[in-house]
């Protein structure tokens, strides 16, 4: 079924609207992930292409677009959602401008969040490693809503695979040293579960599936444990443009595929 949508491709036509709603109707009958990560990609691209002045646009339009992708996934019924929102590595490398904007967005973002409903917020990441308000923003989303029992959202700031492992091994080596371990028992002892018991992430299940937009198709150090195993899934949308059927296209894909985890 070919279905147009309009001049922009922005799905706000009736047409789109019945697609939508059959992919709905479809996806009841089928098994949703219950963890998704998104790597929302391209907000500067989406700022320059449409003549904004800074990439400020470009982000503020892909935090609104998180917060509509969020409704969606709970809509759905799925339970755990990681948004990778600022990079450890985008903290040394970004323009200092670009950089004050986006804090100023995500601290906005989280502070909406944990007002939104049931909503569970934590923040995975180096804390420490941001500027003191953003820090300490994000920890009172995260006390505010520590008892909440709906959709539990994941927001990393500050975030880098590499030294989420790093953290784990050193939390790990710490633990050991405190019960009067040695070395060789460390080595002898470790396995895989461990260290996932050491992680930002600890007591979550891995992400199902991980969405990237923007055609982009590579994890950028997001989740580099916890995905070994997860379904990916490429949209070429940019982050603000990203459609509801975009999504729902994801997770029937998500459905269709005989996950062999690593087999």
């Amino acid at each position: 079924m070919k279905v147009t949508f309009g001049q922009n491709g922005s799905g706000a036509g009736p047409l789109y609207r019945l697609y939508t709603a059959r992919l709905r109707r479809q996806l009841a009958q089928l098994h949703v992930p219950h963890h998704v990560a998104m790597m929302i990609d391209g907000n500067r691209r989406w700022a320059k292409q449409l003549g904004y002045a800074t990439p400020a646009h470009g982000h503020r339009a892909g935090a609104a677009k998180m917060r509509e992708f969020l409704g969606w996934c709970d809509e759905l019924g799925i339970d755990v959602v990681s948004l990778y929102l600022l990079s450890a590595d985008n903290l040394r490398k970004r323009d200092s401008n670009e950089l004050a904007d986006l804090i100023d967005i995500i601290a906005e973002l989280a502070e909406a969040l944990s007002r939104e409903g049931n909503w569970r917020v934590q923040t995975v990441g180096r804390t420490d490693l941001l500027p003191p308000d953003l820090a300490r923003v994000l920890s009172d989303a995260t006390e505010r809503t520590k008892d909440h029992t709906g959709l539990h959202v994941n927001l990393a700031v500050g975030y880098g695979g590499r030294n989420e492992i790093v953290d784990a091994v050193r939390s790990i080596l710490a633990q050991h040293d405190a019960n009067g371990g040695t070395i060789a028992e460390l080595a002898e002892s470790l396995t895989p579960e461990i260290i996932g018991q050491h992680l930002y992430t600890t007591g979550q299940a891995d992400p199902d599936l991980v969405i990237r937009t923007s055609g982009e198709q590579r994890l950028s150090d997001f989740l580099l444990w916890q995905s070994a195993h997860s379904e990916f899934y490429f949209v070429e949308a940019l982050g603000p443009d990203l459609r509801e059927v975009d999504f729902l296209r994801a997770i029937r894909d998500y459905a269709s595929r005989d996950r062999r985890f690593g087999g």
